[in-house]
Parts: structure tokens; sequence; C-alpha cells
């Protein structure tokens, strides 16, 4: 089950969400010493990451890593890490640890699923975004791969993926991973993603598989 969270607009939507992520962060880290939080790249979260940045939070106790990443250079505008770290690794934010999910060595996936597999978990949070074909994370409609990475009993934490309809292979957290949180957050603007979420369970979009689950609490945070 899903709730839905609907904002008159975008500000407000970052806004609330900023300080809806930092909280949650602050609970774990009184209860447990740390927290973690995974977050996804594209335009959508750029505001959401400076405002988050500039909030009061021991962040030296946060972990942060990416939901999924392009295979590309860091320092390419397409690089998820560079959109994490230019807006949401600065000012408070700065002391937290980053795990990126990027590698030169071609073969990396075992070093890089070992990165991931020393994350504090549960995730604290995991804030996802969502295509209009209905792809979250890195799980794309036309990946050879889409059954394993949507298997919730899948152990392996990381995957490759190939997107066929997008730009660059991929390396993304698998569903079973991200179910692996406290709390999973949707974060999406217009009309036009509110209508494919929407309809994803009737049309079997990959990010229905979050929205049919029961074990991880799932909100979906919209503006238009």
């Amino acid at each position: 089950m899903s709730e839905w969270r609907r904002f008159t607009d975008r500000g407000a939507l970052d806004r609330a969400l900023a300080q809806h992520v930092c909280a949650r962060l602050k609970d774990d880290i009184d209860a447990v010493g740390e927290a973690s939080l995974a977050v996804s790249g594209g335009n959508t979260p750029r505001q959401l990451f400076r405002l988050l940045s500039n909030l009061a939070l021991d962040w030296s106790r946060v972990t942060i890593t990416l939901v999924d990443e392009r295979q590309v250079s860091p320092d390419s505008t397409d690089s998820n890490e560079r959109l994490v770290r230019e807006n949401l690794l600065q000012n408070q934010a700065g002391s937290a640890t980053f795990i990126g999910l990027h590698s030169d060595n071609a073969d990396a996936l075992p070093e890089l699923a070992r990165r991931v597999a020393a994350i504090p978990r549960p995730f604290s949070v995991v804030i996802l975004g969502m295509g209009a074909d209905g792809h979250t994370a890195s799980w794309f409609p036309c990946a050879s791969n889409l059954h394993t990475l949507l298997d919730p009993d899948n152990p392996a934490e990381l995957a490759s993926s190939d997107p066929v309809t997008a730009a660059h292979q991929r390396t993304t957290l698998t569903l079973a991973a991200v179910l692996r949180s406290r709390e999973i957050i949707v974060h999406i603007c217009g009309e036009e993603k509110a209508a494919v979420l929407t309809e994803a369970t009737a049309r079997r979009y990959p990010i229905a598989a979050l929205l049919e689950q029961d074990n991880t609490p799932v909100s979906i945070w919209w503006a238009p």
C-alpha cells in the first residue's frame, strides 16, 4: 500500500520532504547512533538535495549512497555521483560519508556490492524517482534481467542493468535491497508522472513492484 502526499507547488514539496527526511535520519541517529540514506539522480531531486544539505543534523553519522548509477565518469554531467556531490554533500551535509557506485574496473560489481553491504541497514530512507515509462532505480521495462532485479528474494543487493531504451549501462540496487529500508519515498512532479504512477499496477510497470508489496512503507510525494 502507498500513501500520496500532494503539494500545490514544487517548492512546498521540496521543503516538506527535506524536513521529513532529516527527521527520519535523526530518529535513527538517536535510536542506534547512525543513519543511512539512498538517493536517486535526475533533475527532480536537485533542489531537495540543496535544501537537505543545509539542515542541522549530525551528518557525520549519516552514510549516503545511490539507488543507481550510470556507468560514466564521476565528472560527467550524466553522473548521479556528481549530482549528489555538487548539491547534497555540501554545507551541513559535507561531513556525511558517501558510498558511490562508480568504479573504473569493468568487473567491479563484486567490489561495489561489498561497499553497499557495509552501509548501515535498514536504510533510514530510500528516495526514488520515476520515468515516464514506469521505471524506477534502473529497473527498466526492457532490461533483460528485469525479473531478477524485481525478485524480492534475490540475495544480490546490487546488479548491472542495460536499459535498452536509455543511454548508458547502469549499476542499480535491486528491489530486495530497496525493501531493506524503514521507509521508501517516491518523489515525482508533473501530471504525466502522476498518471503513469496511477496506472502502474494495471500496466505492470516496474515501479508496481514497490506499490504492491506490504513489507516496507511507501509514500508518494507529488506536486504539479
